[in-house]
C-alpha cells in the first residue's frame, strides 16, 4: 500500500506511459504490416500473440539490455535483420493479396512481430527501465501497460492501410529509417557518429531507401519469374 502511495510511484508509471507512447509507434506498424494479410480472425490471434509475447521479450531484455547495448556488432546485425523485413513486407504488398494471402501463416506472422520487436525494443526497454529507477513493479507494470497501446496501434493502423494502401510502403519505410538507426547506434560506430552529426539521419535515411529499392526489386524479380511461367 505505501508503494501504491508514493508520489514517486505515481509520477514514474506516468513517465513510463509516456515513453510507452511515445515508442511503441513503430512497434505497431510492424504488427499491423505483418497481420494485414491474414485472415480477421487469424489478425487478431497474431496480434494479441504476437503484443503479449513481445512484451514478455521486453521484460526479459530489461535484465541483459545495458550488457547487450555494449556488444559490437549486436546493432548492426539487428539493423540488417529490420532492412530485410521490412523489404519482405513490402515485397508481400507488391506481389498484391492474392499472393499475399497464399504466402501467409499466423505463425510467421508473429515469428516477422517477435524478430522486429526484439530489435526495435532495446531503446524502449533501457527508457523503461530507467523511468523505473530499478523498481521492480514499476517496470512489469510499466511493460505490461504497453501491451493494450500496441495492440490498439496496430489495428487502427490494419484498418487505416486497407483505406491507404500508400501507408504501407510508408510503414515498411519506417522500418528501414529504423533499421538505418540502430545501425548507426552501434559501438563500433560512437565515436564516428559523435564526430560527424549528420552520419545518423544519413543512416536512417539510407535504410529507408534501401528497403524501398530491395522490396520493389525483389517483386519486380518475381512478376518476371511469374510471367515466365
Amino acid at each position: 500500500m505505501e508503494l501504491l502511495q508514493s508520489t514517486d510511484f505515481w509520477l514514474g508509471l506516468l513517465l513510463i506511459i509516456w515513453i510507452n507512447i511515445i515508442l511503441s509507434g513503430d512497434n505497431a506498424v510492424v504488427i499491423a504490416l505483418a497481420a494485414r494479410s491474414l485472415p480477421p480472425e487469424q489478425q487478431k490471434k497474431a496480434i494479441m500473440f504476437g503484443s503479449g509475447a513481445a512484451v514478455v521479450l521486453r521484460i526479459g531484455l530489461t535484465v541483459v539490455a545495458a550488457k547487450l547495448m555494449t556488444l559490437e556488432y549486436l546493432q548492426i546485425v539487428g539493423g540488417l535483420l529490420l532492412l530485410w523485413i521490412g523489404a519482405q513486407l513490402l515485397e508481400a504488398e507488391e506481389e498484391g493479396d492474392e499472393e499475399g494471402a497464399e504466402h501467409s501463416s499466423m505463425f510467421s506472422a508473429i515469428r516477422t512481430i517477435l524478430i522486429a520487436d526484439l530489435v526495435m525494443s532495446l531503446d524502449n526497454v533501457i527508457a523503461v527501465a530507467a523511468a523505473a529507477k530499478g523498481n521492480e513493479v514499476l517496470l512489469i507494470i510499466g511493460l505490461a501497460i504497453s501491451i493494450p497501446l500496441v495492440i490498439f496501434g496496430s489495428t487502427l493502423m490494419i484498418k487505416l492501410m486497407e483505406r491507404y494502401p500508400v501507408i504501407i510502403t510508408l510503414g515498411a519505410c519506417l522500418i528501414g529509417w529504423v533499421g538505418g538507426e540502430t545501425i548507426a547506434n552501434d559501438v563500433v560506430l560512437k565515436e564516428f557518429g559523435a564526430a560527424n552529426s549528420w552520419f545518423h539521419l544519413a543512416a536512417a535515411a539510407t535504410g529507408a531507401v534501401v528497403v524501398l529499392g530491395w522490396g520493389k526489386i525483389k517483386s519486380a524479380k518475381h512478376h518476371k519469374t511469374v510471367e515466365a511461367e
